[in-house]
């Protein structure tokens, strides 16, 4: 793996307690009844500790959306056809998709990554609309042996951690992440299965919306993947190549990369939160640096929520992906920052607190 990797992972440390305490002690100061903005206090405390700040600033936001094919859709996994991968990524180029929408209301910029398309995006690279980390067009159909070489998989990893590194020093204050890939909810309920040891069935859903012979078809072609591939529960990156996906496992660096650099990241949904949990297996303090954006309307998502140990800020039945939930849930994050930044306490404001 490279050196990179190897710098990073050992670097990510616990959220400073020092600096959670200094804001938890103002935040209890400020001209309101104690608590009463809720989790939000969390949030601003979180926010405070992780930038080691009473005033974090959130105000630069990115959502990056990593796309990537799989094999595994010629097992008949998804509603949709493989085709459609590409055709989203011309989408988000446009401007025309959720996430664009609902990136633009939050103030934040979209990044497209090429993770491993199964089509030629050159065009889009060269004219500077997507970034390219292709590793390759597509994992293997994961069914039949594994997803991706150790290698690529490591590769994947560290994609995501050069990405977050480049928009940290380029001034990007909040990170989100997203996806965009036919047939990931199978990679994703792999990766949540093995990582959680809990039974394939149990956190399978219907992803695309498929019917309920398709997704008996999915539970036996993801068991058939685990039993075939035998990946191990305690090497993340063997899990990651055995049956992940190139974005999943960009997703996972690019939490890694916002955790060694200390800055807050935005958790989406069922496939961004399968890198999340692969993140928490390699360097289990970056859990500290995360925000569980929404519950997910994908069944397994609470067992990899419960995982992580995260409380999600919003629940609106989402199920799209690509970022959207984060998105949304950037204008809370940036709420909770401005809650500590700016409201004034008791003191300065000269209101009376409680017994006075």
């Amino acid at each position: 793996m490279g050196s990179e990797f190897y710098k990073v992972i050992p670097d990510i440390k616990p959220v400073s307690r020092e600096w959670r305490q200094k804001a938890k002690d103002y935040l209890n100061r400020l001209a309101i009844p104690r608590g009463s903005l809720g989790e939000l206090l969390v949030l601003a405390e979180q926010l405070s500790g992780i930038r080691e700040t009473l005033k974090p600033s959130v105000k630069r936001k990115v959502v990056v959306t990593m796309a990537g094919d799989h094999g595994i859709v010629r097992e008949g996994v998804s509603a949709f056809p493989q085709e459609v991968t590409p055709q989203m990524v011309h989408n988000f180029v446009l401007g025309g998709a959720a996430i664009n929408v609902l990136a633009a209301v939050a103030g934040a910029r979209v990044v497209v990554v090429d993770m491993g398309v199964a089509a030629d995006l050159s065009k889009l690279v060269n004219e500077e609309k997507i970034l390219s980390y292709k590793i390759d067009c597509g994992t293997r159909n994961m069914a039949q042996g594994p997803a991706m070489t150790r290698e690529q998989a490591q590769r994947a990893l560290e994609s995501g951690i050069e990405i977050a590194g480049n928009l940290v020093r380029d001034g990007v204050e909040l990170l989100a992440t997203g996806d965009m890939g036919i047939g990931n909810t199978t990679p994703s309920s792999a990766i949540l299965a093995v990582l959680a040891g809990r039974p394939v069935r149990e956190v399978t859903g219907r992803g695309t919306g498929i019917s309920d012979e398709a997704l008996e078809n999915k539970i036996r072609a993801i068991e058939k993947a685990i039993d075939i591939n035998r990946p191990d529960a305690k090497d993340p990156v063997d899990v990651l190549a055995k049956v992940g996906g190139f974005e999943i496992g960009g997703i996972a660096g690019v939490i890694l990369g916002a955790a060694y650099h200390k800055v807050p990241v935005v958790v989406d949904g069922f496939i961004s939160t399968a890198g999340a949990l692969l993140a928490k297996a390699l360097a289990p303090s970056s859990v500290e640096y995360m925000i569980a954006a929404h519950r997910s309307l994908e069944y397994g998502h609470q067992f990899m929520l419960e995982e992580l140990g995260l409380n999600p800020l919003l629940n609106l039945n989402l199920r799209l992906g690509e970022g959207t939930g984060a998105a949304l849930a950037m204008n809370i994050v940036e709420s909770a920052a401005q809650v500590i930044g700016k409201m004034l306490t008791f003191e300065d404001a000269g209101v009376n607190g409680p017994g006075m």
